[in-house]
């Protein structure tokens, strides 16, 4: 196992200095999965739901969280962001939403955590909107999927999949 950089030589966490880290462009993708009902997927794509647009507040909702990331993770640095998008793919095998977010920085430390929180808050944001119709739904999945930049170069999940 590779030494915890959040932990110092007594082995209280502390934030990592990322001052002599190059500045270069980095980039990760994240998912995530809900899964609902037929009858309340068929809520959104008609866009019927009580709330209103339910994908319209989730990619919002994605991309500010993607923002505040360090507000809500200790130790995470403040980044300056220069893309945050997400997606959103119905399915009807399992039934549900895929969810995905990719979000970009020129930086010195990586926005993992950043694309994680995006995809975690759509997937809550999602469930929010429609959990008067089915407070049944399931969150799952969400993962890292892709990194690049840095020192430790690029990852990509065994089964990503484009």
């Amino acid at each position: 196992m590779s030494k915890l950089s959040h932990l110092n030589a007594q082995g209280e966490a502390h934030m990592v200095d990322v001052s002599d880290k190059d500045v270069t462009s980095r980039s990760a993708i994240a998912e995530g999965f809900i899964s609902m009902l037929p009858e309340t997927l068929d809520l959104v794509r008609r866009g019927e739901a009580k709330k209103g647009d339910v994908l319209a507040t989730a990619r919002i909702a994605g991309i500010m969280a993607a923002k505040k990331t360090h507000e809500l993770i200790p130790l995470c640095h403040p980044l300056a962001i220069s893309k945050a998008t997400i997606e959103f793919v119905p399915c009807e095998e399992p039934v549900g939403i895929h969810v995905r977010a990719t979000v970009k920085v020129m930086g010195q430390t990586g926005v993992e955590m950043e694309a994680l929180t995006a995809t975690s808050v759509a997937c809550l944001t999602i469930y929010d909107m429609l959990k008067a119709a089915d407070k049944g739904m399931t969150i799952s999945g969400i993962r890292l999927v892709e990194k690049t930049g840095g020192r430790s170069g690029t990852y990509r999940a065994a089964d990503a999949k484009d």
